[in-house]
């Protein structure tokens, strides 16, 4: 580093070297959205401006009318963004555009694929939407000075994108940022007052704040005149009837950072006591950082039009973080802050009816356009999940979009809505089964699918984590209770077009393995509550379950998993009476084979449900014995 009292020459954080590079190769191809990146961002400074002056009017500085002003220079081949919005000091210049000094910039790294166009929405969406400047440019200035300091702290930043930037103070009379490109050979057909317009009208009209640029008249040469080249107007105030898709999918991408359509929008004024307006977006992909919860950026609070915050998570549920768009509130004050929003009785009837709007959006999705519907769960559908504990007034309503995979498909594709099941339910059949595991083939290769394979009893089949919720949170759906095949007994004795086992064959088997029950219960005490004839297995020896009220196997795991301390429970042991292991163990009089046996079975149990074995070995040294001993 090289500095002195006022200029410094600094090297880029990795991240932004490598970021550089990609983006560069990634929008090539759809270039002329620098200058849309550029404008939001001068924007975005207006809109803070706005809200940091109601509390400090003096920031105006003398100059209350915020606008947006594009300039080029053919002979000097520059392009100038300027604006009068917050501005930056030096410090944050250095944090905003010296670095990525953002949490999750190596999981955006891990989302890239390599195919540009989906890198180049991942590009949008991390929100670095300055650097699209070195598409176009080979060297960029930015000359800011934040509103409330003197003119002497103004600064200049400057790079050629390759690895290093120079910072120095400067003089700057207006508050504000102007950014300066310096364009690549090849791109003089962007030195077009034509040109520049045209990307304006295409990318930027809806931006609220007044877009100049020099008027073109060659009449009037001697004028140097000013014209707005965008409509500035909030589009969210205009009539549905007024407003193309096209439009709506414009302001998606401004307020998204996304550089690709929204999946779906819906857009509603609601009048009466209290008048507000929603505009909300669902997303067609998912943002890298969806599973950071603490990063709040979805929808944006307005009042009467003035921007106030872009992070009011008291607008929208964490289940619901993927959600992009505007609430704009013409009752709730110019000055409120997050302390008001977290009391506030009209911020949480925008809130239930925000959510009610992307609950009805999904299923008008969910059964019109099903493609789409697919689309959404693939990208969402585990975030959707966790409204069964955070919602328990949607509940319903969220578990009819619910989707799964279940024994009625032979692919992990979740697709099984709760209704398609009860609508193949069997004659009888009075429950939904389900079985929750750590992975989509541990749950369809489970023995305790015996019975319901044999049968044909459709099993819901839960793998991801956030599944456990189910059990937790969801007792029924439309009458008719969720069984985990895990817990308490199985009956499907009530199925009329089955042939079950009859009652006198059952309790035959009862009786015939009666002292074989009680031998491997003694043996097996200390790991097992009980040990019982199955009504679950068909082709294996044994498996364990736990009793009805204790907690769900795939639960315990991961509850165990996050370092909780769970209540001392022992697993149930069931012993498929008809298996050639039970039969012979029946008749084993060696205490120290039968021993190991019980063991085995146990161990292998415990396998199968994909937990860990205490001690290996000692499962590993039983097997050897009793192999050798065949």
């Amino acid at each position: 580093m090289v500095a002195d009292a006022h200029k410094e020459t600094l090297g880029f954080q990795a991240e932004v070297k490598q970021l550089l590079d990609l983006m560069i190769h990634s929008l090539y191809s759809n270039k002329e959205i620098f200058l849309r990146e550029l404008i939001s961002n001068a924007s975005d400074a207006i809109d803070h401006l706005r809200f940091a002056t109601l509390s400090d009017e003096t920031l105006h500085e003398n100059d209350v009318d915020p606008k947006i002003y594009v300039a080029y220079d053919k002979d000097a081949r520059t392009i100038t963004v300027s604006d009068n919005g917050i501005g930056m000091n030096r410090e944050e210049v250095v944090e905003h555009i010296g670095t990525i000094a953002k949490s999750g910039t190596r999981e955006f790294f891990q989302s890239l694929t390599g195919d540009q166009q989906k890198d180049a929405s991942l590009i949008g969406q991390f929100g670095v939407g300055f650097y699209s400047s070195f598409v176009v440019a080979d060297r960029v200035t930015l000359i800011t000075r934040r509103a409330g300091l003197t003119p002497q702290q103004g600064v200049r930043w400057e790079s050629d994108g390759q690895g290093e930037y120079t910072l120095e103070s400067v003089v700057k009379e207006t508050r504000g940022t102007d950014v300066i490109l310096h364009l690549r050979e090849g791109e003089d057909d962007l030195l077009s007052g034509f040109r520049l317009r045209e990307i304006i009208r295409k990318y930027s009209d809806h931006i609220m704040a007044p877009i100049l640029m020099k008027k073109e008249d060659t009449d009037k040469k001697d004028k140097e005149e000013d014209e707005q080249v965008n409509r500035a107007s909030a589009l969210w105030t205009r009539s549905k009837s007024e407003i193309s898709d096209e439009e709506y999918k414009e302001l998606y991408r401004h307020i998204s950072h996304d550089f690709g359509d929204p999946l779906a929008y819906v857009h509603s004024r609601m009048e009466g006591t209290h008048e507000y307006i929603l505009l909300l977006y669902i997303p067609e992909r998912a943002p890298f950082d969806l599973w950071m919860r603490e990063r709040r950026h979805g929808v944006k609070l307005y009042v009467r039009r003035v921007f106030i915050m872009d992070d009011a998570e008291k607008l929208m549920p964490g289940y619901l973080r993927f959600v992009r768009g505007i609430v704009d509130s013409s009752d709730l004050p110019l000055n409120v802050s997050r302390e008001i929003l977290q009391h506030n009785r009209l911020i949480d009837t925008i809130r239930s009816n925000s959510v009610k709007k992307v609950l009805g959006l999904l299923n008008d999705l969910a059964n019109n356009e099903k493609e789409k519907y697919a689309t959404f769960w693939k990208e969402f559908g585990r975030v959707l999940k966790e409204g069964l504990a955070e919602d328990s007034g949607n509940q319903e309503t969220i578990a009819k979009l619910l989707r799964f995979a279940s024994t009625y498909n032979t692919t992990e594709e979740q697709d099984v809505s709760l209704d398609d099941y009860i609508g193949r339910m069997k004659e009888g059949q009075d429950k939904i089964y389900y079985i929750a595991a750590d992975s989509y083939a541990g749950a369809k290769d489970s023995p305790l699918l015996e019975i319901f394979k044999k049968k044909g009893v459709e099993v819901l089949l839960l793998s991801d984590p956030v599944d456990y919720l189910m059990g937790v949170e969801l007792r029924e759906f439309k009458g008719k209770q969720l069984q985990s095949v895990s817990k308490g007994a199985i009956d499907l004795s009530k199925l009329k077009d089955l042939e079950d086992e009859s009652s006198d064959e059952q309790k035959e088997s009862i009786g015939e393995a009666k002292d074989l029950l009680e031998h491997l219960k003694k043996v097996l005490d200390q790991q097992v509550k009980e040990v019982r004839i199955t009504t679950r297995l068909t082709s294996s020896p044994a498996c364990l379950v736990v009793d009805e009220y204790d907690i769900d196997p795939s639960l315990q795991r991961l509850l165990k998993a996050t370092g909780q301390t769970l209540p001392s429970t022992k697993p149930i042991l069931e012993i498929n009476p008809h298996h050639p292991i039970i039969l012979k163990l029946q008749h084993e009089t060696d205490e120290e084979k039968f021993s190991n046996w019980a063991f085995i079975l146990y161990d292998q149990s415990v396998l199968s449900l994909g937990e860990q074995l205490e001690n290996p070995i000692r499962f590993v040294n039983r097997l050897n014995e009793l192999l050798t001993q065949l």
